[in-house]
């Protein structure tokens, strides 16, 4: 008997041995990209999604951040993400045209009135077609900004004629407006575009009004117009390597769709929070915000039509039927008219 209270002992203790020798759980580590400046608002915000995962994982996940561009410029962010370099990363569509044909539609003057309205508009057009061209990785959610303005250093811009030959930054299908505006688009990245604008290497700047603000440009601008009526928008993406997705266990996945969904309301609201912050600075400064008359709107709503009908030729040699390019302009204006009247429901403010 005692021999076997003895033996009993010695099992109890090995396998006390050996299950605190065993290594704890294996933590998933990853990285995160953004090109924006580390204290820019959206910036903070891809840090809160980073931590918040951290944090309802129990520790289960860390995701080593990498904001300003140190590990991905905004042009090499998608293939990036795609290769691994990183495994979530955050950018925009108007770096690589022609990536994300099905998205740009979300390049167009269609009359997006907020950063609220369009980020909505445009889920609810990802979630009922869901675009193949975004198969290789796993979004985690899109976000548009509110409808862009333009920016001068030194000449106000009141008619078209104004912005006929002045050389403008503006990207991806947005250069094709400027250009149907009268101006002269040059490409170039955000963070080159202060000293560019400083320097007077371009004489202005497509942009959100945010930008006053979160990238210095009231600093180097005296002139704002305006132009929402045409309710263009940059389209934004927060994406994750597909591989490194379908390996997470299915509780850990579910903690990142949580986390990206309310990353996206969040992100949603900061929209017209930062452009009306970026106009209150910028008037402050004695800057200039010209508005544009009924008359005046109309004329250059009227001369970026071609860029819509570009838009549907171009989708239909890519294998489009225009009846469906059709389809989703009905589907998107019906989107905004909807959104729209639910945020003032809410009581959101915006700028326009």
């Amino acid at each position: 008997m005692k021999k076997i209270v003895l033996f009993l002992l010695f099992i109890s203790l090995f396998t006390f041995a050996t299950r605190s020798l065993a290594p704890a759980a294996e933590v998933i580590k990853l990285k995160a990209a953004n090109y924006l400046p580390v204290t820019h608002p959206m910036s903070l915000l891809t840090g809160w999604f980073c931590d918040e995962v951290k944090k309802r994982s129990n520790g289960r996940v860390e995701i080593a951040y990498h904001p300003g561009g140190t590990l991905l410029s905004p042009v090499k962010m998608y293939d990036g993400v795609v290769t691994g370099i990183a495994d979530l990363g955050f950018s925009h569509i108007q770096y690589t045209r022609g990536r994300f044909p099905a998205m740009e539609v979300f390049d167009l003057p269609l009359g997006f009135p907020s950063g609220w309205v369009d980020t909505q508009v445009a889920t609810d057009f990802f979630n009922k077609h869901k675009p193949k061209e975004w198969d290789d990785v796993r979004v985690l959610y899109v976000t548009t900004t509110g409808p862009l303005i333009l920016q001068t250093i030194s000449k106000p811009v009141r008619t078209l004629e104004d912005l006929k030959g002045l050389k403008i930054r503006a990207t991806g299908q947005l250069a094709d407006i400027i250009k149907a505006l009268g101006g002269i688009p040059v490409p170039l990245p955000m963070p080159d575009v202060y000293e560019s604008l400083r320097r007077g290497v371009i004489e202005g700047v497509s942009v959100d009004l945010s930008t006053l603000k979160y990238w210095k440009f009231a600093e180097v601008t005296k002139f704002v117009t305006a132009y929402w009526q045409l309710g263009t928008g940059i389209t934004f993406y927060y994406v994750m390597n597909k591989n490194k997705w379908n390996g997470l266990p299915p509780d850990i996945q579910k903690i990142f769709t949580e986390v990206a969904l309310e990353a996206r309301e969040k992100q949603a609201a900061l929209w017209d929070q930062m452009d009306i912050e970026g106009k209150d600075l910028f008037s402050g400064q004695g800057g200039q915000v010209i508005s544009l008359s009924d008359a005046e709107a109309s004329r250059w709503i009227k001369a970026v039509e071609p860029v819509i009908a570009d838009y549907k030729k171009s989708m239909v040699t890519k294998g489009y039927k225009e009846a469906d390019v059709d389809g989703w302009l009905k589907y998107i204006k019906e989107r905004i008219e909807y959104w729209h009247k639910e945020q003032k429901k809410r009581g959101f403010t915006s700028v326009f």
